[in-house]
């Protein structure tokens, strides 16, 4: 998942994947992004399974780039990322559309629910353990399996999701706030956990701190366990699309029931649970909607 997700413009490929764009040009012309990095974008989740390359004309070549299953089914990450941006990041350029539940026809906050036994969670309600193939050394990837440049590196994609892809868009970032979840709050912790770099772990932490995330003492804020949607739907993700032999690589338990927790985003006007083809939102201005064709 580190290794796939973490990065700025990787999920903002697949969103517009999922609402509807093929084309090169049409990824080029709704991403601020140049055209030597979508091109290695492309090219990189072609190989992660995340994009299918199909062949739409012959003279002279031409390819589409087509969601695989397992791209559409990021649908409740980006939901995730969607809500939490609108709830907790005023300063976009234009306000982020609502989300609206086309089965009910509400505007709706999507809410983290167990599968099991049907009660909204929040982070006390979670507890988590290594499984048989997990282990911190084990989830950080190497810095040689990434395909990012320099070059790579732009404001456009934080632009459009600001805080998010501070998350996000760094395994350092993204490992540091799955840490705090699970209760590490001291630098020292986090460095012998994560191995990370000591100056590579003091700048991420200072930008959760600076965002608002984790306070002073590196404690989730509000906003930081707001986050929890977005981390446990990326982690259900991960645990779908890349088994190990051994077993889970995490174990999350919901304590209000005892039982292996399995998340589901639900409508919080309707209660029924949500899938992708029925949500709707704007993407482009307040004044467009769309929704995640295809998504499951």
């Amino acid at each position: 998942m580190l290794g796939v997700l973490a990065d700025e413009w990787t999920p903002l490929i697949v969103q517009q994947s999922l609402l509807g764009a093929t084309r090169y040009a049409e990824f080029a012309a709704r991403l601020p992004i140049s055209h030597s990095v979508l091109s290695r974008r492309l090219a990189a989740m072609t190989t992660d399974d995340l994009l299918e390359r199909v062949r739409y004309q012959d003279n002279p070549p031409r390819f589409e780039y087509t969601a695989t299953g397992r791209a559409r089914s990021l649908w409740p990450v980006l939901t995730s990322i969607w809500h939490w941006e609108r709830s907790w990041v005023p300063d976009h350029p234009e306000p982020l559309p609502v989300i609206r539940h086309a089965v009910c026809g509400a505007a709706c906050s999507p809410e983290l629910t167990c599968r099991n036994c049907r009660r909204r969670v929040s982070t006390g309600d979670l507890t988590a353990h290594w499984g048989p193939s997990g282990s911190w050394a084990r989830s950080i990837p190497e810095v040689s399996t990434r395909r990012r440049s320099h070059r790579d590196r732009a404001h456009g994609a934080s632009d459009l999701f600001p805080h998010t892809m501070s998350i996000l868009g760094n395994r350092w970032t993204f490992a540091i706030m799955v840490a705090a979840f699970v209760g590490t709050t001291r630098f020292s912790e986090f460095a012998g956990q994560l191995g990370a770099p000591p100056a590579s772990l003091a700048d991420r932490l200072q930008i959760l701190v600076s965002n608002g995330v984790l306070d002073g003492d590196y404690r989730l804020t509000p906003k930081g366990d707001a986050v929890l949607p977005i981390i446990v739907t990326a982690l259900d993700w991960a645990q779908r699309w890349f088994v190990a032999d051994e077993g889970p690589a995490v174990i999350v338990t919901h304590m209000g029931c005892g039982t292996d927790f399995v998340g589901t985003l639900t409508c919080d006007r309707c209660n029924a649970a949500l899938r992708g083809n029925d949500i709707e939102r704007g993407w482009h201005s307040t004044r467009s909607s769309a929704k995640f064709g295809g998504a499951q």
